[in-house]
């Protein structure tokens, strides 16, 4: 399994708003370690969120910078731009745009789901 090509279609699909083939993504028993307040730590928690960030930045893009696989793991460096069109977690639409840097690291199991995250925001 390339975990290069695997974390591509990951941040391809969340990009191109594909939240029903994202959510093939993760494994069932998949953990998030980067908490959301409100949100479950599993993967319903994760396409919870995902969901809210596209309603609210509807143009979203996940640029990779960097892939760095290692053993079962990649080291991903992203950036993520949008325009702030929808309430996003209690903060009304602005019309602004985003750009944030981010690093993720994600445990992929041998059948290419995401079995888990640990996650870095620059904002």
């Amino acid at each position: 399994m390339d975990r290069v090509d695997t974390a591509r279609r990951f941040y391809g699909l969340i990009s191109s708003g594909d939240m029903e083939g994202f959510g093939a993504m993760p494994a069932d028993d998949f953990v998030e370690h980067e908490e959301t307040p409100g949100l479950p730590t599993g993967k319903e928690g994760v396409l919870e969120f995902f969901r809210m960030y596209l309603a609210a930045f509807p143009d979203l893009r996940m640029e990779l910078q960097d892939i760095l696989p290692s053993g079962d793991k990649a080291a991903i460096r992203v950036r993520a731009t949008g325009t702030h069109e929808g309430e996003f977690m209690g903060m009304p639409a602005t019309g602004r745009g985003i750009d944030l840097e981010l690093i993720d690291i994600t445990l992929f199991g041998d059948d290419g789901l995401a079995r888990e995250h640990w996650g870095v925001v620059d904002v």
